[in-house]
């Protein structure tokens, strides 16, 4: 599955889980069983993966829906077994689950709703380091709850609102995650130079062309899914570094 390819962007793997499985969903969606495609083991899948790189990219999807984290067993069985560093998202809303992910060893935790509660966001950012925030796009507006609700703000906006309290970021574009469709020719820098953040790309990667683009619009990383699942998109073995270059 995973052989082969050229050194482009900082490539990230994803690995969603969903009901103990690792899955991908088109656009995000759960809704009918065509829109679930199961690829077996997450477990199986991050050793495999660990061959090939050091840091990878986990969606707890019932997280995600039910608001709460539900797989962070997994999760710890993955990085107790593999060395993998691990950022993860879904469902991250409270302080107690924030600290339990950092305690089993996640490097960083992943807030979308939760950080439009900025007294909240103020206070995780102070006491944890590596808190991310998702930018989670559709028509150039943000959305929260596992993208199912619209919030009255662009993504310049909440960038330039949310980095006052980290310098992480995931920028994912909603309507192409899952997809295999490729960039979208309206994703474009929403940040100035000056300001030194890092910014992850998700959604729809298909190619080593789309690698090519992001790299050219400027982010600092790329999360890779279905096309690492499917063949489009191989690593190479050995592989540098992904994380702490």
């Amino acid at each position: 599955m995973l052989k082969g390819v050229n050194e482009l962007i900082k490539t990230i793997p994803a690995i969603d889980i969903m009901d103990g499985k690792a899955v991908r969903l088109y656009k995000g969606s759960k809704g009918s069983g065509e829109n679930i495609k199961e690829y077996g083991n997450p477990i199986e899948i991050a050793k495999e993966l660990s061959q090939y790189v050091n840091f990878i990219h986990i969606v707890d999807l019932n997280g995600a829906f039910e608001g709460t984290p539900k797989n962070l067993n997994i999760v710890q069985e993955i990085i107790e077994t593999t060395g993998l560093w691990v950022q993860v998202g879904g469902g991250f809303r409270t302080y107690k689950n924030i600290e339990r992910a950092y305690a089993i060893g996640v490097n960083y935790v992943i807030l979308g709703t939760a950080a439009f509660n900025l007294d909240f966001l103020e206070k995780v950012t102070q006491d944890f380091e590596g808190i991310t925030i998702s930018l989670d796009v559709k028509d150039g507006r943000l959305r929260t709850n596992g993208w199912l609700e619209y919030v009255d703000m662009d993504v310049e906006e909440g960038f330039y609102m949310f980095v006052q309290y980290s310098k992480r970021f995931i920028y994912t574009d909603t309507e192409r995650d899952g997809t295999l469709d490729g960039i979208s020719n309206t994703v474009k820098r929403f940040w100035d130079d000056k300001i030194r953040a890092e910014i992850i790309y998700a959604g729809g990667i298909s190619s080593e062309e789309d690698l090519k683009k992001l790299e050219g619009i400027g982010f600092d990383g790329a999360i890779v899914g279905k096309a690492l699942y499917e063949g489009r998109i191989k690593l190479d073995k050995p592989r540098r570094r992904t994380e702490n270059e």
